[in-house]
């Protein structure tokens, strides 16, 4: 595949040099390895879908070679694309497509310079601040984790390449070491075999923490001290649901969580031991040299360390010490040694404040003499960073369950006890009042001696577990809970019932607050779950008791939920409520007195609330950030915004630097324009809304006809997550998860979820200037239309139609797939009217190239996905077949990269 990317008059292609580079390999490799037909075959498919996408003439009757593949071809041809579309993934992260311009802290504190706010502002801002991205194991990423890392070790060799090298530091040629990884790629199973398991899950993304961010956080923080000219304290963390989020998955129990405790610690302590046990062997000070302080010497004396050879190294003895605390505090904590032992003997560390105080001890006698540059940074300044950050529990773990289960576990509970014999079946309330009045008193409601529903049972087991990690990791380790489906008062207060069953909540003494040790959290999901937020919120700080916590605390947490506010409203409609609870919600917090800290539910796709974050933050109201933000990070993204260094520290500091200017930076917009631009989006999102669901919900065989025309059924057999696709057996829309929803549409090319029902509200909102004047000064609208624009430019109706012929009921299919294409058409026409452009992103220039790099690389694998298709879905039973589609909807996602 030499000529794989040399199309001299392909610009989307020609213009990157890494992607000619990794290309012309891959086609060395698919030659050496594959044979010279498969090589030919390959070439002659890319070539004829090259020409097709430049609009050639006569290119659209060439025959596209796809017929003459055979069975084994075909899986062949697939995981040639397949990989191309991952080695370019790759490039244009080195070539810095990840980066947005502004979005550097240092970008940011002039910009806020420019409008008048200090540098002490920003400072005191940073000191009550929190900024996390929570990594979710929601089933996404199609790739194996083996793929993954090969494809990192390519990237690390191409930084070698950058430098000038010509051989590894094993002497090995740089291009042939690149051949070879790429030839372990091309013979790396791409699919998995077995379904993943929760632990596995656990295990894949301690990879990251790992690798990315206990080495990134620390290194990002130094930059950001330079800038600031200050330390901040560590406002920027990273959290997990992996272990704790029990929504709809089975799989999730006591035991599981704490397998994901107990590995996250773990993961730190190592980090820890292995940064110590490089400081040793650095900081070499002698006494015969240097003036050592007396809590040096101190430290040094405790450890032990009586070797003759380092009596004159007070700084490498204390060292020594501190490592053999932290060993046997790894010990404690986790029942195995670590793996490099300490000769020494040492106490546990009780706490992390504990061991960071050693180091900082370390640090001071460091600064004591010279200019204090032996101190002020380098690996001990990145070391105690480290442990300020992730403690002994590297990430904060949520816990997530459905109301629904939650009801239920406390009806049981209430009927074992004897308080109260039919709890569903009392109103709201009555519901509030029972279940404060338990909450008033610290008597548990269930009983050892009792015995109770396997559901119950794991509930009760699940929130024990959550205590006994207190006690051994540290409140740090779970502060979170969220429940799905929140509707009601009684829904949050159902869950701090659950968590004073472990004493996680503990009644008010002698007249002061209860104490809650971990924060119940709604999730407002629907769009009418996001209209009721206000109303609950306000509710629920109007209960004295609550209001004692929330004030004591200083904040409290609503989630806000992306993708089923999508499924159920449509693209627009689920923005927008978004934007409007978020705004509703700003004065209820101010009336309670606690800062509001909002929790956003994206996904990797614009239908899930993907998108570019910097510009999606900057775009929350006005008021409603105030320097305190969560954000799920799941599935793909994971791999593409964390998975080098340099791509994470961009997509960290990015989110750092898009949550100070939404909070510090003067409102743009004036009342007037306010008030205009919400009465025009309220009118938009009725239209969208109506479109949207007389489509999606109000056409009758609509259910059918998604599930035929897209793979949602063979999606559903993937082994990529140890979640159930559905929350019921039901094929209702409605029952189905949000991800193999939009997935499902993705993989098709239609990617409705992303855009139907906005074009019908463009075309029949009659103040088109309006509408422009909206666009181009409301950041709001402007990140609206800037996603629903790249969701129109990777979909195409063209190749959606072929996958027609797989709906049973034609005349449906026809008539459902025309109003489809119309929606699109408006949806297309609107946007470019509103924005101004002759054609979809235009002003886009980076992103239309990567766009237009990858569509001809898809046409052909969903040209082969509807044979294969069509071939399982009648009957056939070759493996290959299977094995095909699989590869197929990996290949399509990988190209896609955004599509879950």
């Amino acid at each position: 595949m030499a000529t794989l990317t040399s199309s001299p008059s392909t610009p989307a292609i020609t213009q990157n040099p890494d992607i000619r580079y990794l290309g012309r390999l891959l086609g060395d490799v698919i030659r050496a390895y594959g044979g010279e037909k498969l090589y030919k075959q390959t070439e002659y498919i890319r070539s004829a879908s090259v020409d097709r996408a430049r609009g050639i003439q006569g290119a659209d009757v060439t025959d596209p070679g796809l017929d003459a593949l055979s069975l084994d071809d075909t899986l062949s041809f697939v995981r040639g694309f397949m990989l191309f579309s991952m080695l370019a993934n790759l490039a244009e992260d080195r070539q810095g497509v990840a980066a947005e311009p502004g979005a550097d802290v240092a970008s940011v504190l002039a910009r806020l310079d420019s409008h008048g706010v200090t540098r002490e502002a920003v400072l005191d801002m940073l000191s009550h601040s929190l900024i996390v991205p929570v990594l979710t194991a929601h089933p996404t990423e199609v790739r194996r984790k083996s793929m993954i890392d090969h494809k990192n070790r390519i990237a690390d060799l191409m930084l070698l390449k950058d430098a000038g090298r010509v051989e590894t530091d094993d002497g090995e040629n740089l291009d042939e070491a690149i051949f070879r990884q790429i030839a372990l790629l091309w013979q790396t199973r791409p699919l998995r075999r077995e379904k993943l398991f929760v632990a596995d899950e656990i295990d894949n993304v301690l990879a990251y923490f790992r690798d990315t961010f206990l080495p990134v956080l620390p290194a990002l923080y130094a930059r950001w001290e330079r800038v600031l000219e200050a330390r901040p304290p560590s406002f920027l963390r990273v959290g997990s649901w992996i272990g704790g989020d029990r929504d709809g998955n089975p799989f999730v129990q006591a035991p599981q969580l704490e397998h994901a405790l107990k590995r996250g610690c773990q993961a730190a302590l190592a980090y820890y031991l292995e940064a110590l046990h490089a400081l040793g062997a650095e900081l070499s000070l002698s006494t015969e040299l240097a003036h050592v302080p007396q809590a040096v010497l101190d430290l040094a004396e405790a450890s032990g360390d009586a070797s003759p050879s380092r009596q004159d190294e007070p700084y490498r003895r204390a060292i020594s010490g501190i490592y053999a605390r932290l060993a046997a505090t790894c010990t404690a904590l986790t029942g195995g040694e670590p793996a490099r032992p300490s000769s020494l003997k040492g106490e546990a560390y009780a706490t992390p404040h504990d061991f960071r105080r050693d180091l900082v001890i370390v640090a001071q006698g460091l600064a004591s003499e010279g200019d204090g540059a032996l101190a002020s940074g380098g690996a001990l300044g990145r070391l105690i960073r480290a442990v300020e950050t992730f403690g002994f529990h590297l990430a904060t773990l949520d816990m997530r369950q459905n109301s629904d289960v939650h009801e239920r576990v406390v009806a049981e509970l209430l009927k074992v006890a004897g308080v109260e014999a039919d709890y569903a079946a009392l109103d709201e309330y009555a519901r509030i009042a029972l279940l404060r009045k338990e909450l008033a008193s610290n008597r548990p409601l269930g009983s050892r001696f009792s015995d109770y529903s396997e559901e119950t049972a794991s509930e009760l087991a699940i929130v024990h577990a959550a205590a006994q990690a207190h006690r051994t990791y540290g409140p740090q380790c779970i502060t979170h809970y969220i429940i799905s489906k929140a509707e009601s008062v009684s829904d949050m207060l159902e869950v701090n019932i659950l968590l004073k069953e472990a004493g996680l909540w503990r009644a008010g003494e002698d007249g002061g607050p209860p104490q809650a040790a971990i924060m119940s959290i709604p999730l407002f999901e629907t769009i009418a779950d996001l209209e009721s937020a206000p109303a609950i919120m306000t509710a629920y700080f109007g209960l004295p008791e609550i209001a004692g916590i929330v004030q004591a605390r200083g904040h409290q947490e609503v989630m806000i939920g992306y993708s089923d506010s999508n499924k159920d409203g449509g693209y627009i409609t689920s923005t927008w409520s978004l934007y409007k609870a978020s705004q509703a919600l700003a004065p209820v917090f101010a009336d309670a007195g606690a800062a509001m800290q909002l929790f956003h539910g994206r996904g990797g796709a614009v239908g899930r609330g993907g998108g570019s974050a910097f510009a999606a933050i900057q775009a929350q109201p006005h008021g409603t950030v105030q320097g305190r933000i969560r954000i799920t990070e799941q599935g793909e993204m994971i791999a593409a915004k964390f998975g080098s260094r340099d791509v994470a520290m961009t997509n960290l500091e990015s989110m750092t630097s898009a949550t100070l200017l939404a909070s510090l930076e003067p409102e743009i917009l004036s009342e007037r324009d306010s008030a205009r631009f919400t009465t025009a989006m309220d009118s938009l999102s009725h239209s969208a809304f109506t479109a949207y669901r007389d489509l999606v919900y109000g056409t009758e065989g609509f259910k059918d006809f998604f599930r035929q025309l897209t793979p949602i059924q063979e999606i559903s057999g993937l082994k990529i997550g140890s979640r159930p696709a559905s929350r019921t057996k039901s094929t209702a829309i409605e029952d189905l998860r949000a991800i193999p929803w939009v997935f499902s549409w993705a993989q098709a090319r239609v990617m409705l979820p992303g855009w139907y029902g906005v074009g019908h509200a463009l075309s029949a909102f009659e103040d088109k200037a309006l509408l422009a004047d909206m666009a181009q000064s409301w950041p709001f609208l402007k990140s609206a239309l800037a996603n629903l624009e790249m969701v129109l430019a990777k979909s195409d109706l063209g190749i959606a139609a072929q996958y027609l012929p797989l709906v049973d009921d034609q005349a449906l299919a026809q008539s459902l797939f025309g109003r489809i294409r119309e929606g699109w058409g408006q949806a297309h026409d609107g946007l470019l009217s509103v924005t101004g452009q002759s054609r979809l992103l235009e002003r886009s220039p980076t992103l239309e190239t990567s766009i237009r790099l990858r569509l001809p690389y898809i046409e052909p694998l969903n040209l082969l996905q509807v044979e294969l298709l069509k071939r399982h879905r009648a009957g056939e039973d070759d493996p290959r077949i299977k094995e095909g589609i699989e590869l197929s909807i990996n290949a399509i996602a990988t190209a896609l990269r955004n599509s879950g």
